[in-house]
């Protein structure tokens, strides 16, 4: 909704229908009431006037189609301006002819409206000394309304072009000036042109000041209670009650600058006490509550969106995860590893290469779907590659591995696959058959702390490796992982000595 108002072709539309709506019930009703009631029992604005005066009233001569005259020609008028002549000069087009139009439309306007005038006055004219002097009168009051009517219209205009502008400019007001929003703006907007609104109806002078103090008050407070007040209300036992006195002490402290404005806008003690008064009560039983419930609304959706992004972020890297675990580039390693084996002794080593796979396989098709699992089951992974890779480098006297890895972990529970990645690059960047490598993997637990480092030789790559400029194997995986799922209750440290990578991870389980 707020994106569809912030538009200005939807908010043409809005104002044509709502105009429209208007004009179509102002209409309806006078007809009803022609159709329900009797026309000479039918009471109007101007019929008591007519009655005191002791002046025959004919309701269809003196209310009906003079209304309609004004309510009809109101209606093209407002039409004619709004999407016409306004639109036009703002663009700078035609300017005489549309300047023309308005001089135009101001004397038919006034001139309309006087002839309807002396219908809907007609009772004036046996309080003047001759015809002459009650139709000047009558004319003369028709074009100072004419001229009223269009300063009230400029005034709309205003407003709703500086509120077109400051939506079309809220996301840089918003950046700029971070104690306002969007929504703020938007509401702002609404009350400017609420104002014209109680104005163009002529309401009365209390309800006025009314709309000046209250609502702009009640726009301030929202805004400083996302900035303030929420803040400190929530380190309170009950937030709620304790927001609500921090509103009453607001409106204290607000109290003689709005008495100060009060007096400004009226001259009476008691009226100006008595908004002050229904501007407190507004506040505390109207503003506050709504803004309350909009704050803790938001504040839900935030922790249901964060939830979803968790929930989404944590299957899509274990999707990720998996899918780069199980191809076939990983399949052919490892049956090109127990090939080799199986080439060089019997079927001992063959066997237990064929057996630490399947453990390895079962667990990623299987645990790895879970969303927490035993830190021993991770252990066993672990345990499964480092003895599979080493099926394929004890042949070589340049490599040594090294793993001290804790077999007792308390019964401590861990999402599946965090730790192998650190131990894949290892193996990946670290390890050469034919020069000095090394690896050391260390795994201890202290009540529920995971301690976990991988140090690993750094070997040079060869200048025509696809792989050279590539990042270690699901790092940025894991990385993601642990910011979803272990946010504050983790730390990761990765770097080099220049001749030595090396990876820390601190892990808080439960």
């Amino acid at each position: 909704m707020k994106e569809y108002i912030s538009k200005p072709g939807n908010l043409s539309r809005i104002e044509f229908w709502a105009v429209t709506t208007i004009y179509v019930f102002s209409v309806f009703f006078m007809i009803t009431n022609i159709v329900r009631n009797d026309p000479g029992n039918i009471w109007t604005d101007n019929r008591w006037q007519f009655d005191e005066a002791k002046v025959q009233f004919d309701y269809y001569k003196h209310y009906f189609f003079p209304s309609l005259i004004r309510y009809t020609l109101f209606y093209l008028v407002f039409l004619l301006f709004n999407y016409i002549i306004v639109p036009a000069l703002a663009a700078k087009k035609a300017v005489t002819q549309n300047i023309f139009l308005i001089v135009f439309t101001f004397l038919t306007l006034g001139f309309v409206l006087g002839i309807t005038d002396t219908y809907l006055k007609s009772y004036l004219f046996f309080t003047y000394e001759n015809q002459d002097q009650a139709y000047r009168t009558v004319f003369q009051s028709s074009f100072i309304y004419t001229s009223w009517l269009m300063l009230m219209f400029s005034f709309y205009s205003a407003i709703k072009h500086a509120g077109l502008h400051l939506l079309a400019n809220s996301g840089n007001i918003e950046s700029e000036y971070q104690i306002f929003t969007r929504d703020d703006i938007m509401a702002f907007v609404l009350w400017m042109i609420s104002l014209f609104v109680v104005l163009i109806i002529d309401a009365p002078s209390p309800f006025i000041i009314g709309w000046v103090i209250v609502i702009p008050y009640a726009l301030v407070l929202h805004r400083y209670s996302f900035i303030s007040l929420f803040r400190l209300a929530l380190k309170k036992k009950n937030p709620f009650i304790a927001y609500l006195g921090y509103i009453l002490v607001f409106l204290i402290l607000s109290a003689l600058p709005l008495t100060l404005l009060g007096f400004l806008l009226m001259h009476d003690g008691k009226m100006v006490a008595a908004v002050l008064l229904f501007n407190a009560a507004f506040q505390l039983l109207i503003t506050g509550p709504i803004t309350w419930a909009v704050y803790k609304r938001q504040l839900k959706g935030k922790q249901e969106v964060y939830q979803l992004k968790t929930e989404l972020g944590q299957s899509s890297a274990s999707f990720d995860f998996l899918r780069s675990q199980i191809n076939p580039h990983f399949l052919f390693n490892a049956l090109n590893t127990i090939y080799g084996t199986a080439l060089q002794e019997k079927a001992e080593r063959t066997s237990e290469g064929i057996e630490k796979l399947g453990d390895m396989m079962r667990f990623m098709l299987q645990e790895n779907m879970q969303e927490k699992i035993s830190l021993t089951r991770e252990v066993d992974y672990l345990n499964n590659y480092i003895s599979l890779q080493r099926l394929r480098t004890d042949t070589s006297p340049e490599v040594k591995i090294q793993a001290e890895i804790e077999s007792h972990v308390n019964n401590l529970q861990i999402s599946p696959m965090l730790l192998i990645p650190f131990v894949e690059n290892a193996f990946k960047h670290g390890i050469s058959l034919q020069e000095p490598s090394h690896i050391k993997v260390t795994l201890q637990t202290r009540e529920k702390a995971l301690y976990f480092d991988v140090h690993n030789s750094i070997r040079p790559k060869n200048e025509n490796d696809p792989e050279k400029n590539e990042s270690g194997i699901g790092l940025s995986n894991v990385k993601q992982r642990l910011q979803l799922l272990y946010p504050g209750k983790h730390e990761l440290i990765i770097g080099d000595t220049g001749k030595e990578y090396f990876v820390h991870l601190t892990l808080q389980l439960a």
